[in-house]
């Protein structure tokens, strides 16, 4: 809405995803506000030994312009700061917390082998059942045995272990804490002792004083250091919520708040989720467990792939403008290009958590089109994401129906109703276009009081796409036909649970 029309209290939220920063203001009632948002995009630093990493300061100061600019046009101050970051980045700096590597992204896949090692000499199982992360480069226990391997001058000098999440509130407030919600998709975290897991750090030799404490995101920050004190004076002394994983906020703020929701997400990345409230719970094989706070679990599957497939094609393949793309794309019938997709650009999470996993593409011809393979591509994804909803419904309860969220998503109505007539179940899609920034401002809501819980914010959804069941046969073949593919060229080498 406009500004004249937000209700207070007013949010700055902050939104640091694996591609892109952003500052945007929510009111009270979870509406984001016009005009009063600034969105900075980046690139990660790729090598070709699997290297995905970005540079924490470089960063730090992205997201700062995002607040130097959206505080430029504010007309009236925020009550509070919420913010989210990408879950599972590491960064390990000194005791002074100088930076002695970049972060490592989850799609750093560089420590697969140290995976596997753990994975020879530990109980995966019993690690997956405390930790709900299996042993797999993309959490922190691959990465800090591949450090202590690699680079064992950093590990001997490493005083914090952090995420970026971390990193920019050590800038900015000279504290270091991690809430529950990063923590718990570190690998280090046992789930329902919300506390780092002891057995972990002794094999890793790694301590509880280089990590930071563990507490809930409302145990909030305040009191900017010097230069950002007189740089945002409307910030300074404000509530600043400690810095949630966006996939938790992306369930929250599209309307999974409850079990009764299944996320679909395409970002950069694809994920499976639903939120569960409860004490404690069982943590079944085949799904991570992360947490929102303290007392909401998030279970689900991620994919490494996602919009970032469809990036890669825009700029590898010769193609159209992306509105004639989106036309041709929803005008081919499903599976006609004749095409087998393995769409593991970044390796392979859910299910297998293959580190040696990576794409393909067979079946090509002299009469195959550059709209062929995007569409083919787009299928692929979908079918990975039928393979991990059918290990969902396996082991979590029933669901009311499936909300569709993600700007790689919800921009592209033919993967829409690719997605829908895969899963042959109906997708209501979210009409909230940033969703990990309005969670993580509902959560901020909440722990102010001014809501009783973010269940009770309005859930925006727009159409609600339904499967075609010929469409569904035709690509059930398919899917069958890309999992031949993958076990022969792939197999059930270097999986989770070896």
């Amino acid at each position: 809405m406009a500004p004249d029309e937000a209700a207070d209290p007013l949010i700055l939220a902050i939104d640091v995803g694996t591609s892109s920063a952003r500052a945007l203001v929510y009111d009270g009632e979870g509406r984001q506000v016009r005009g009063w948002e600034n969105h900075r995009p980046y690139a990660v630093r790729t090598s070709p030994d699997g290297g995905v990493t970005i540079d924490p300061d470089g960063l730090v100061e992205l997201v700062a312009g995002c607040l130097d600019a959206v505080l430029h046009v504010m007309s009236r101050p925020p009550a509070a700061v919420a913010c989210d970051t990408f879950w599972h980045s590491l960064l390990v700096a000194d005791g002074s917390g100088t930076p002695l590597t970049p972060v490592l992204t989850w799609a750093d896949t560089r420590s697969g082998p140290a995976a596997a090692k753990l994975r020879s000499h530990l109980d995966g199982r019993a690690v997956h059942a405390r930790t709900g992360c299996v042993l797999h480069s993309s959490y922190w226990p691959a990465k800090l045995a591949w450090l202590r391997t690699k680079e064992p001058e950093v590990m001997d000098r490493a005083g914090m272990l952090m995420g970026f999440g971390e990193y920019l509130y050590l800038h900015l407030f000279g504290d270091r804490r991690v809430s529950i919600s990063m923590a718990s998709g570190t690998g280090l975290l046992d789930q329902n002792a919300c506390a780092w897991d002891p057995k972990l750090c002794e094999v890793l030799q790694i301590s509880e004083a280089q990590l930071s404490p563990v507490v809930d995101y409302t145990d909030s920050a305040g009191g900017l250091r010097s230069p950002f004190r007189s740089r945002w004076p409307q910030l300074d002394g404000i509530p600043w919520f400690l810095p949630l994983g966006d996939g938790a906020c992306n369930n929250i703020g599209s309307g999974g708040t409850t079990p009764e929701w299944l996320v679909a997400m395409i970002g950069t990345s694809g994920a499976l989720r639903v939120v569960r409230t409860a004490e404690r719970v069982d943590i079944p094989w085949g799904v991570w467990t992360y947490h929102v706070d303290r007392r909401r679990f998030i279970q689900g599957g991620a994919l490494s792939d996602g919009g970032n497939v469809f990036a890669w094609l825009m700029q590898t393949v010769q193609h159209a403008p992306v509105t004639d793309v989106e036309r041709q794309l929803a005008a081919m019938q499903p599976d006609a290009h004749g095409l087998t997709v393995l769409p593991f650009l970044a390796g392979e999470r859910s299910p297998d958590w293959n580190v040696n996993a990576r794409a393909a593409l067979v079946g090509m011809t002299l009469a195959t089109t550059p709209i062929d393979v995007i569409r083919a591509s787009l299928e692929a994804v979908a079918y990975r994401f039928g393979v991990v909803y059918d290990v969902l419904r396996a082991v979590l309860p029933p669901t009311r129906g499936i909300i569709g969220s993600g700007a790689g998503l919800i921009h592209s109505p033919a993967w829409l109703q690719i997605m829908t007539d895969v899963l042959g179940e109906p997708v209501v899609v979210s009409a909230v276009p940033e969703a990990s920034g309005r969670g993580a401002a509902l959560l901020a809501l909440e722990a102010l009081g001014h809501l009783p819980d973010v269940t009770a914010a309005p859930v925006p959804l727009a159409d609600t796409y339904r499967p075609h069941p010929d469409h569904t046969r035709a690509y059930r073949a398919a899917a069958q036909r890309q999992q031949r593919l993958y076990d022969l060229l792939i197999g059930d080498s270097s999986r989770g649970d070896v």
